[in-house]
């Protein structure tokens, strides 16, 4: 069979398969691109999407990991990793392509046939998954795991930059000349989305698996397997906790800069894309830092600035001026992206280390499927939250009063979105306690890498960036006047010696 396992892979074929998966992750990440994401927002507002839908589409590409159990069945029946991602990854591109279709043959669509082709999207695409997972973990050397996924992720966030940004200004300019056609350019994105991920399905076909069976038991007794793992289970724990908390608010940070901020899609974009190149300038530093210490120590420095973050987002559109409100949006992005990058990759290999070899994928699916369902509870309830809230209000003020003069100066003010971002923020916290309870081999306190992480990155500002120079400038200055010091202190006690 053309997609049958390999006892074993030479170095040649772990070189190629490793080339490959690199590939297979630009097509799929311009896949996403193309059909995700704030595209799809805009495009279901445009469709009259309300605040629960929203929060529906949201939940979509979680809730549907649930379906990564057929996954496990279909891997110990058939011991065939490499078949059931690449089938199932064809399966998941067909309906971006109906999607597509749809509009361009028909000139119309609806947002109940929307959600319904892209639960069949996202459905294949969890069952893929799992044995994508188990597979790249039999691939990829242990020792290079940090450093090769934060490679592929930096080449793949590169295509979602460039693309996001064509892609906007090309909407913005449609929508702004020719609004008519705004639903045909979206269909035309669908219709690519799905080309470019069957492209993609080939490519991943070409590379290799090495043989694993999966241990002789029924799906549902493997699925309890990782629950009696008192670690794991930790683990599971503060995962579902987190993915719980942050779903309630972000999902609908673009909403909130589409609606309330009025923005249009080009700046949304832009300020997306900024994050996405702080994280993509860090995740060198984020992976080395991950195979050198521990990824719980990553989480324990990267978790606390990302929930600030979202604590910011409530201080956006209290003031008056555009320019103010876009800073605010700049310095959030940015902080967020370098949080997030180390976040994600971070949970992404702790799951992997923690999961025993033989039975990765059932340890992965199960991770998966428990953190999808809390996952896709957090947009559900987070919509149903934005409708409740949508008619309160809250405002901070400190008003100066003078016979000449009166200021009143806002200190806080929420409304509508900004409620759920509080509300995220507090649960992220509470969840950040339950990551001290998971044990890592090798972890070291987060204070410690902290420290080292400053290090680092002050020694790098001063080598490769002009503020280095800036820094090196004044401890010269400042060594030089303290030289000058202590040859005056020595020149007086010289002249005090000698006798008058």
């Amino acid at each position: 069979m053309f997609l049958s396992p390999k006892e074993s892979l030479s170095e040649r074929d772990i070189q190629k398969g490793l080339k490959i998966v690199i590939w297979d992750g630009l097509a799929a990440e311009a896949m996403t691109v193309f059909s995700s994401g704030t595209f799809l927002v805009s495009m279901a507002l445009l469709l009259g999407a309300d605040s629960i839908q929203i929060g529906l589409l949201a939940a979509l590409p979680l809730a549907t990991n649930v379906f990564q159990l057929v996954s496990v069945w279909l891997v110990g029946r058939y011991h065939n990793r490499r078949a059931v991602a690449v089938l199932c990854a064809y399966l998941a591109r067909v309906p971006l392509l109906l999607i597509g279709f749809s509009v361009l043959l028909f000139s119309k669509l609806s947002l109940d046939l929307l959600i319904f082709m892209l639960f069949f999207h996202y459905l294949f695409g969890s069952i893929a998954g799992p044995s994508w997972n188990s597979w790249i973990k039999d691939m990829v050397p242990e020792n290079i795991l940090g450093e090769y996924f934060s490679r592929r992720n930096r080449y793949t966030q590169l295509v979602n930059v460039v693309l996001s940004i064509v892609l906007a200004l090309l909407l913005d300019y449609v929508k702004s000349r020719f609004p008519d056609f705004q639903l045909m350019v979206y269909a035309i994105f669908f219709s690519v989305a799905g080309g470019v991920g069957l492209i993609g399905g080939f490519i991943l076909s070409r590379a290799q698996e090495p043989q694993s069976y999966l241990s002789e038991r029924n799906v549902f007794g493997l699925f309890k397997t990782p629950f009696k793992n008192p670690n794991f289970r930790k683990l599971l724990v503060f995962n579902c906790s987190w993915a719980f908390a942050l779903n309630i608010a972000t999902p609908f940070f673009t909403v909130f800069m589409l609606t309330t901020l009025k923005l249009s899609l080009s700046y949304v974009i832009i300020l997306g894309v900024a994050g996405q190149m702080a994280g993509i300038l860090t995740l060198r530093l984020w992976g080395t830092f991950s195979d050198r210490y521990s990824n719980k120590s990553i989480i324990g420095v990267a978790a606390p600035l990302y929930i600030l973050c979202i604590l910011a987002w409530c201080f956006v559109g209290i003031y008056s001026r555009q320019y103010a409100n876009l800073l605010l949006l700049l310095g959030i992005h940015l902080a967020s992206g370098f949080a997030i990058a180390g976040i994600n990759l971070s949970l992404n290999n702790i799951g992997l280390k923690l999961a025993p070899k033989k039975d990765a994928i059932v340890y992965l699916s199960v991770k998966n499927i428990v953190v999808a369902i809390a996952s896709s509870l957090g947009p559900l309830i987070g919509g149903l939250l934005a409708g409740y809230f949508v008619k309160r209000k809250l405002l901070m003020t400190i008003d100066w009063s003078s016979p000449i003069w009166h200021k009143t100066f806002k200190l806080l003010e929420l409304h509508g979105w900004n409620f759920l971002f509080v509300i995220g923020a507090f649960f992220a916290l509470l969840a950040l306690n339950q990551l001290s309870y998971v044990k890592e081999l090798g972890e070291i306190h987060k204070n410690t890498v902290r420290r080292i992480m400053r290090t680092t990155i002050r020694n790098n500002l001063r080598d490769y960036f002009l503020i280095g120079d800036i820094i090196a400038m004044h401890e010269q200055l400042k060594a030089s006047v303290k030289a000058g010091r202590n040859r005056f202190k020595r020149s007086k006690s010289t002249n005090e010696q000698i006798p008058k």
